[in-house]
């Protein structure tokens, strides 16, 4: 049975997990004779309330997949947060462990009282955006200047907050 931890983003296994995620996105942009950026993430945006950030351990205990979320500026819906990190070793996609992962985030985000979940990624990961489709997420204008994303997505966990439901 896989688990879900949360682990601090700077912990030896995060920090393996993440070092094979950049190197893969590396290799890959590469092929496409397009520069990936690395910027490992600073621990302080994945530790609550600012953020969070997990690990997935596969059957046997291993750690095999991660992604955290980050508080960011309010949007249109309120107090967002944004998915980053979110890999598989390539092993175990197929699974529905991607999923998975995505679902932690998200109530992770509710718990933090999150309104919509925000992403980027690049056009080139299709199941990663299909991932995200099928997960709820919608393709928005860009929300930042990322140079290695192409696409961006949003999913609105609640409305806005309404004078009415202030004062109830």
């Amino acid at each position: 049975m896989v688990t879900l931890r949360e682990s601090p983003v700077d912990a030896p296994d995060a920090h393996e997990l993440l070092a094979e995620y950049f190197r893969a996105r590396t290799v890959g942009f590469a092929e496409q004779d397009v520069v990936y950026t690395t910027t490992f993430p600073q621990p302080a945006a994945f530790v609550r309330p600012a953020g969070v950030f997990v690990v997935l351990d596969d059957d046997g205990g291993r750690p095999v997949g991660c992604g955290g979320i980050r508080l960011i500026d309010d949007g249109p819906h309120g107090t967002r947060y944004e998915v980053k990190h979110l890999y598989l070793r390539p092993e175990t996609r197929g699974r529905g462990w991607g999923r998975l992962l995505v679902d932690a985030l998200e109530s992770r985000a509710r718990e933090l009282g999150a309104r919509e979940l925000v992403l980027d990624t690049h056009h080139s990961l299709e199941a990663a955006g299909a991932l995200y489709a099928r997960t709820g997420f919608t393709t928005i204008a860009p929300y930042n200047d990322n140079p290695n994303a192409s696409r961006w997505y949003s999913k609105v966990l609640a409305g806005p907050v309404s004078s009415e439901d202030q004062t109830g």
